[in-house]
């Protein structure tokens, strides 16, 4: 049986030991910030009597509220359009299948970062014959410097409160181990992730220009939490 030297590897031990006794802290942060953008979607219908009525129809009412969100400019990030569909209504009576008509309907989402604009904006678009607003929905964006800020707030608390356990034993932080980042995203207390306010409206018949809707932002809640692993200076006990 050989000695072991002191250059061989030693041996891993997952509590510590007492002359290097290990303490494991969690560190958490919680931000409530203002979004960044806003999001909104559009459903655009047409109806008509044959398929080509239909599209012509559509296709009139889609450029209206594409060159209406373009008139926004730079306070409009992103313009995409989705779902698209063209759907035959039969006849409810009669021999066979006859159509009685075609239904349209394409779907577009705007992105917005001038919250100034988007009342305006939105009830302009509703106020659109057959055309439905939904939204909006409130976010940061996926690099928004808000996650590093609550990522480093975690750290922080981390290290802060295994020097509190430190100093209660009479002793020091020694050296640090392992930091694991456990859990980053958007918390909402009462409500569950993701769940955003929205409204949706009708297009309204009346000549006159409506009221832009005044939208408060609703507030985004980050949250970081990393666990800590550290050594110490062994403490008189």
């Amino acid at each position: 049986m050989t000695t072991p030297s002191a250059d061989d590897p030693q041996p891993f031990v997952p509590y510590g030991t007492p002359d290097a006794p290990r303490i494991a802290v969690r560190g958490e942060a919680h931000l409530e910030v203002d979004p960044e953008i806003a999001r909104i979607g559009v459903g655009i219908t047409a109806r008509g009597k044959d398929r080509r009525a239909a599209l012509d129809d559509l296709a009139r009412r889609n450029t209206t509220v594409l060159d209406l969100i373009k008139t926004y400019g730079d306070a409009v990030e992103r313009l995409e359009t989705g779902a698209f569909s063209i759907t035959p209504e039969l006849k409810e009576k009669g021999r066979g299948e006859r159509v009685h008509a075609y239904h349209g309907h394409v779907h577009v989402t705007a992105e917005l970062t001038d919250f100034a604009a988007l009342g305006e904006l939105t009830t302009r678009l509703a106020d659109l014959d057959l055309t439905r607003v939904d939204g909006p929905w409130w976010a940061l964006r996926t690099d928004s410097p808000v996650y590093g800020q609550a990522r480093r707030q975690a750290v922080r608390e981390a290290v802060q409160r295994a020097r509190e356990y430190a100093e209660a034993l009479g002793t020091s932080l020694a050296a640090l181990l392992e930091l694991a980042d456990t859990d980053v995203g958007d918390a909402r207390p009462g409500s569950r992730p993701g769940r955003v306010r929205r409204f949706s409206l009708l297009g309204a018949e009346e000549d006159d220009t409506a009221a832009p809707l005044d939208l408060e932002p609703q507030r985004q809640y980050v949250r970081a939490q990393v666990t800590a692993r550290f050594t110490m200076a062994p403490p008189r006990l």
